[in-house]
């Protein structure tokens, strides 16, 4: 979505227009679901969360400035919302956690036009990515996130994480080092020989 269209759609969400939210919620919510996805690591919670984060959105339509960034603001509430249930899980007793070993990183589906080897390939390196993002800083992970995944500018991101610009270079620069640290080695699952 256009800086314009969003201002338009921000308008028509003050002015109180019914048909603004749902168009917000269909253009935003699979990015929703995504950040709130690889903040938690569990399908249920970001779904929780997506859920949460609409309603919060829903209520607080008033303090939406013109003028300044609909998406960023919304990032922000996912953001906050999903670290309040990170921090709610963390004080629980260590058995009540649910276990999310078999969860699956939220990406796009492969390529369909790729070949069998090709989508192979990029399903292991988005594992690897998965898990070198998986030893960093909730922080530094979700601002990899917010600039790789969603294409936010670093003045967006640091917007809808009230942090400041020289705070969200560092936590990328974080993250791409430790990415590629991890990734160095990093060789397609299948080799020639199970190709052939």
């Amino acid at each position: 979505m256009s800086r314009e269209d969003e201002a338009r759609l921000a308008d028509r969400l003050i002015a109180g227009e019914p048909s603004a939210f749902r168009e917000l919620v269909e253009a935003y919510k699979r990015k929703v679901y995504g950040l709130a996805y690889e903040m938690t690591r569990n399908h249920a919670d970001a779904e929780d969360i997506s859920q949460v984060s609409f309603m919060k959105v829903h209520r607080s339509v008033g303090m939406i400035q013109p003028g300044r960034g609909l998406s960023t603001w919304l990032y922000r509430i996912v953001y906050n919302t999903a670290l309040d249930l990170i921090r709610k899980r963390r004080s629980q007793p260590r058995e009540a956690l649910p276990s999310n070993a078999s969860e699956q990183p939220f990406f796009d589906p492969p390529d369909p036009g790729a070949g069998p080897e090709k989508a192979a390939d990029d399903a292991c390196l988005r594992r690897r990515i998965d898990e070198a993002l998986s030893k960093v800083s909730e922080r530094e992970r979700t601002v990899f996130i917010l600039r790789h995944y969603h294409d936010l500018k670093v003045r967006e991101i640091a917007e809808s994480l009230g942090v400041s610009l020289g705070a969200v270079k560092s936590y990328l620069f974080r993250s791409m080092r430790r990415l590629q640290k991890e990734l160095a080695d990093f060789e397609p699952c299948l080799d020639k020989g199970d190709r052939e």
